[in-house]
């Protein structure tokens, strides 16, 4: 009885582990901006870095933020916090780079790229570290 309850339980413990490749390790990287909506960022000052529940970009005017959970290929945030300086060449950017990360946006790892999506925005970045 107790082998056919092991076999009953294998698939369904199975059923419970993550399909497919594991979730790259994002956890302590940063990453400079390659394009943003498909656009080449306006500043060479950009960056954003991952940290353990937190995540942080700069488009090279104001620092923005948020609470971060990695789950299911998504960048899950809690609302998206910035300083409040106002550089008009970097606005439209900032802007973008805000609403996407306050969407919760998807990610692909590529070596040392990463794709950001979310409606209506998309980033490229490569890895500074």
């Amino acid at each position: 009885m107790m082998k056919r309850l092991a076999l009953f339980a294998l698939p369904l413990l199975a059923a419970c582990a993550t399909p497919g490749q594991a979730e790259p390790v994002l956890i302590g990287t940063k990453w400079t901006f390659v394009s943003i909506d498909g656009k080449a960022p306006v500043s060479d000052r950009t960056s954003l870095t991952i940290e353990d529940g937190r995540i942080g970009a700069n488009v090279g005017c104001n620092g923005m933020g948020s609470d971060l959970k990695i789950e299911g290929g998504r960048l899950m945030t809690n609302g998206i916090t910035s300083t409040k300086m106002f550089c008009s060449e970097i606005a439209g950017q900032e802007m973008a780079v805000g609403a996407l990360l306050g969407a919760s946006p998807s990610y692909t790892v590529d070596g040392d790229r990463m794709v950001l999506t979310s409606p209506g925005h998309r980033v490229e970045l490569k890895r500074a570290n």
